[in-house]
């Protein structure tokens, strides 16, 4: 889940980040109420979840009442890359003597924790590893040993920022680090982390991806899932508890588990053809769920064909069968529907489909096979 500014700085707050006194309004006169509450200047803030709001006309400074109101007028409503603004962030104003970068994140490949920092913030980071990559200090961290003062410390004074702000930058890299791990973040990142003219050091911004997977442990996340940004592909989907995620093509994929529907994608285009969608039906596979896929699939319109591609675990291949035949029976169909299924009593879930082939329906005992199969029929 990624989160809007707002929420990230909330976020960080709950750990002892300092950052900057704020409040989240969705209409100008209560963006004016808490501009006037706060005191000038302000920053008015537009709140998407995209990059780029600053050159988009989303933040403003506001001197006054007169300026919120007319800032807070023109952010409202605004298209910023194909996101509309919803809510502003009205941010008592900072000073700034110089600006970092500082972020957490997961590298997959080394199995550990990644940590960045660097004295030019305030850019994308992106930039400044294309730009200039020796202006990037990293670390990795074992998850196990965790980041200790001494470590923090020593990554801080190879980044080369001022002095001036080193002890408050390994205090805020530590409470980072805690926000990122404890909280059950993919992503904390500080753009830009401020060195004020007083010496204190700040987080301006707010960047945060949590793990959506971990919401059971998290009491009141459910205020950021409601802030996330999907399409009524996606967001039928997630009304039914299925993780989908809304592409561009015309063979929709419907598969039980994360790693089987990539795989069922990078197949669908390796044979010629364009996924509609990642869509992962879990563990299981019964009528109902199936049925519930089979229905956000059937009401995308890009949709041509259909690919269901299930390996039987526990969930065994007779079952999935029967579940889908039922499945079919609740949902009325547009697209011609190609299944594979291997793994346990796959042979005995063949049986059970053959029944029921036809020229909407038919069955493969190979992925590949079937992957040829449903792309022809998408075109």
């Amino acid at each position: 889940m990624d989160l809007l500014e707002y929420q990230g700085k909330q976020f960080f707050a709950s750990f002892d980040i300092p950052v900057s006194p704020g409040e989240a309004v969705t209409t100008v006169e209560e963006a004016v109420a808490a501009a006037d509450r706060i005191g000038y200047p302000v920053v008015v803030k537009a709140q998407v979840h995209v990059g780029g709001r600053g050159k988009a006309g989303g933040v403003k400074l506001a001197s006054n009442t007169s300026e919120a109101r007319e800032h807070a007028g023109n952010i409202l409503g605004l298209d910023i890359k194909g996101h509309i603004v919803k809510i502003v962030w009205i941010e008592s104003a900072s000073d700034i003597a110089e600006e970092y970068y500082a972020s957490f994140t997961l590298d997959r490949a080394a199995k550990k924790h990644l940590g960045m920092l660097s004295a030019q913030g305030g850019v994308e980071i992106e930039v400044v590893a294309d730009e200039n990559p020796d202006a990037i200090a990293k670390i990795w961290i074992d998850p196990v040993d965790g980041l200790t003062e001494e470590v923090a410390r020593a990554w801080v004074l190879a980044a080369n920022l001022n002095p001036a702000a080193n002890d408050g930058a390994v205090d805020i890299l530590l409470k980072l680090y805690r926000a990122y791990t404890e909280g059950d973040a993919d992503l904390c990142e500080i753009n830009p982390l401020i060195l004020k003219p007083t010496g204190e050091v700040h987080a301006l911004d707010a960047k945060v991806t949590l793990d959506g997977n971990a919401e059971f442990r998290h009491e009141g996340w459910e205020v950021y899932d409601a802030t996330q940004v999907r399409d009524e592909r996606e967001q039928a989907a997630h009304d039914k508890g299925l993780q989908y995620v809304g592409l561009e093509g015309s063979v929709g994929v419907i598969a039980n588990g994360a790693g089987l529907a990539m795989s069922t994608v990078d197949i669908v285009n390796q044979v010629g053809g364009k996924p509609a969608n990642f869509l992962d039906i879990g563990g299981g596979a019964n009528a109902e769920v199936m049925a519930g896929a089979l229905e956000v699939i059937n009401n995308d319109p890009a949709v041509k064909a259909i690919f269901i591609n299930i390996f039987g675990g526990i969930t065994k291949g007779d079952e999935v069968a029967n579940g889908i035949v039922t499945a079919l029976g609740r949902v009325k169909i547009d697209s011609p529907i190609v299944i594979r299924i291997d793994g346990t009593n796959a042979e005995q879930g063949r049986a059970i489909l053959a029944e029921h082939e036809s020229d909407m329906l038919q069955s493969k005992s190979t992925m590949l096979e079937a992957a040829k199969a449903v792309v022809e029929l998408a075109k």
